[in-house]
């Protein structure tokens, strides 16, 4: 039978909207299906993403030779993709790691090996010289500081996911605002319900981040565990803006796992105020419905969350003191692997795309090329890390 289109792309987040870009110079006949932000997060009972926010960290510096690689392709586009969309997105502001003498000393090392075969610059900053450097950062005596002055900074999630569909929808792109609720194997072609219309491909690629198990999208569901984060924000005025304006994006990578924090540098919202932001990784809510991640979503995070956050901010960065917090909710999307999923499902006709792992804003390009070519081509070679990304099942 005639199919509506040889490909459907499920998610317009920045792995979708990235897959669909790159999918536009490969093929025709595409379309990306997903849904806006919605305009009142709070009155909102459908799906959410986690790029709705103005700043995610990104670098290259990474103990992972295939998440530094995922995120160098990245950053070596984005300012072809800001000149052909016209949609700036990335702040090349620098990111810098401040580890204790005894602290993940293993990943450091393996971090500055990735560096070195992927030719980043990274400069080792002595313990006696990093409060001089870096004065907006209060941290004990014993620490050093890896700074990556190029290829770093911080990306605006929403504005890399705009461009991104702008320039899938110049290649050719169909753009459909609807939320997929069901993808099934027709035998010779695929079927995706989408609002209250049906579309058919030759393939699906299910793109649909943290709520990819949430609707009927995959066969079976992929192995993710989808978990609670909190973000605080402080408001930031004219005092702090002297100290922290020309800040680096930052990860304090402490002595416990509960102290690591990472820090975005001031940025503008839309509501016209300028804040900066910090989160951890150390949550333990988990969701597994649709009603419970949605929920979520509508809340403020976390309070003890928040405050935690607050407590370990105000001892890194004093000059936040008296600024008014707030707190926002986030997810992430962990796999056993470690790695994110892309590949085929048990039907070579859908494919997933997930597993963002945490750190995957920054990579989202490259991931979203990958399941570009897994549609187009139907796999990835050993090149593109094609073992690692293979997808586990529940």
């Amino acid at each position: 039978m005639a199919v509506d289109f040889r490909f459907i792309i499920i998610g317009r987040g920045m792995m979708g909207a990235a897959a669909a870009r790159h999918l536009s110079s490969m093929a025709d006949g595409i379309a990306l299906i997903g849904p806006r932000e919605p305009e009142e997060r709070k009155a909102h009972h459908g799906v959410f993403a986690s790029h709705y926010d103005e700043a995610r960290i990104t670098r290259t510096f990474d103990g992972n030779l295939a998440w530094g690689t995922f995120a160098a392709c990245s950053l070596d586009r984005y300012r072809e993709i800001e000149a052909r969309s016209g949609i700036s997105f990335y702040s090349e502001v620098g990111c810098l790691f401040a580890v204790p003498e005894k602290g993940e000393q293993d990943y450091i090392e393996r971090a500055l090996t990735v560096s070195r075969t992927l030719g980043s610059d990274i400069e080792t900053i002595a313990p006696s010289e990093l409060g001089g450097r870096f004065p907006y950062l209060h941290v004990d005596p014993d620490f050093t500081g890896y700074f990556e002055r190029t290829r770093a900074g911080h990306i605006n999630p929403r504005a890399l996911v705009r461009a991104q569909a702008k320039l899938a929808e110049q290649g050719g792109v169909s753009l459909v605002e609807a939320t997929a609720t069901s993808v099934r194997d027709a035998g010779s072609h695929v079927e995706v319900m989408a609002g209250d219309k049906s579309y058919s491909a030759e393939r699906v690629l299910v793109a649909a981040g943290g709520f990819s198990n949430f609707h009927a999208l995959l066969p079976r569901p992929v192995d993710i565990r989808v978990m609670a984060r909190t973000v605080a924000f402080y408001e930031i005025g004219e005092r702090e803006m002297a100290i922290f304006g020309d800040m680096p994006s930052t990860i304090v990578l402490g002595d416990r796992e509960e102290d690591h924090i990472y820090i975005l540098p001031p940025v503008r919202y839309p509501d016209g105020k300028t804040y900066l932001k910090l989160g951890g990784d150390t949550e333990a809510l988990s969701f597994n419905q649709l009603e419970d991640a949605g929920a979520w979503f509508r809340s403020d995070g976390n309070a003890a969350e928040r405050d935690h956050l607050s407590r370990v901010a105000l001892q890194l960065m004093p000059g936040l003191a008296g600024c008014p917090v707030t707190s926002a909710p986030c997810v992430a999307n962990f796999t056993p692997t470690g790695y994110p999923y892309a590949g085929f499902t048990q039907s070579p006709r859908i494919a997933v795309l997930t597993g963002g792992n945490f750190v995957a804003a920054k990579s989202s390009d490259e991931l979203g090329r990958l399941g570009a070519v897994v549609l187009a081509e139907g796999r990835l070679g050993d090149e593109d890390f094609g073992r690692e990304l293979t997808p586990v099942f529940a």
